[in-house]
């Protein structure tokens, strides 16, 4: 299958790393024009780099605005009216005891990877609906289903993606517009990477080693007992993305390596 992106317009939020920047590498290499999103300029220049560097030609630019705000937001669509395809990457995680977690800290998570999903597909899902073509992926996570005991603020937010996803592709059913969420599960992003290290010099054993075991400890359903690399998520989104992708809508496209137990 050659994916040809060539002529479309990409806009990856939260994109200055991890899974995000793959996915801005990955809609590169297909031939579109990419827009990274980071709430730093600094690091949104250096994203802009990386994905020059891996694809040499590639047409990027870059907007720093927090879409956890509205007014973060209005930055974003100011200087970026229109796109094609739109990933809602964006979101933030970490452990927490439930019982520690106040309001502000839920109505944080729910701001950030809930409603920045929300106000960009507002914005850009009606450019899509009158002009007849568009993809839009929500970047839910395995924890959607599987919802973590210690970071039940995220899974909770990462359903309501799932949601949301589903919703928004029965509104814009026969417009030519696909909705969709990618599910991953355990990756191998510049953070967990970092963690891993930590881990390997303690274990004295390697990174990879190290990781597999960190997957089968916390995650023992998973069916590739090891971490998904970044590129490999990223995938899915170029695929999502495609022109190939035209009847794949109001799914849940799962990238966890099997850990979610249940056939779907």
């Amino acid at each position: 299958m050659q994916i040809d992106l060539s002529g479309r317009h990409a806009l990856i939020t939260g994109s200055t790393a991890g899974i995000g920047l793959a996915i801005a590498r990955g809609l590169a290499n297909a031939g579109a024009e990419v827009v990274v999103n980071g709430r730093t300029q600094s690091r949104v220049d250096e994203a802009i780099r990386q994905v020059r560097n891996a694809v040499p030609g590639a047409s990027v630019s870059g907007v720093a605005a927090d879409l956890g705000s509205a007014e973060g937001a209005r930055v974003l669509f100011d200087a970026v009216p229109e796109t094609d395809i739109l990933v809602n990457n964006m979101g933030i995680f970490g452990p927490q005891d439930f019982f520690d977690i106040d309001d502000e800290e839920w109505e944080r998570y729910f701001q950030v990877n809930v409603m920045s999903g929300v106000r960009v597909a507002r914005h850009y899902a009606r450019g899509m609906r009158d002009r007849g073509w568009g993809r839009i992926q929500f970047l839910g996570s395995e924890s959607s289903y599987n919802i973590p005991a210690g970071m039940i603020h995220y899974g909770v937010t990462k359903t309501a993606v799932v949601s949301l996803a589903r919703g928004l592709a029965k509104a814009l059913a026969g417009t030519g517009v696909t909705v969709n969420s990618i599910l991953p599960g355990l990756t191998r992003s510049e953070g967990v990477e970092s963690m891993l290290e930590g881990m390997a010099r303690e274990r004295g054993k390697s990174v990879e080693e190290v990781g597999a075991e960190f997957v089968m400890e916390n995650r023992p359903s998973s069916i590739i007992q090891r971490m998904a690399e970044v590129d490999e998520v990223a995938s899915m989104s170029v695929y999502a993305a495609s022109p190939q992708a035209s009847a794949t809508t109001g799914a849940a496209l799962r990238v966890e390596g099997g850990i979610i137990d249940f056939i779907s």
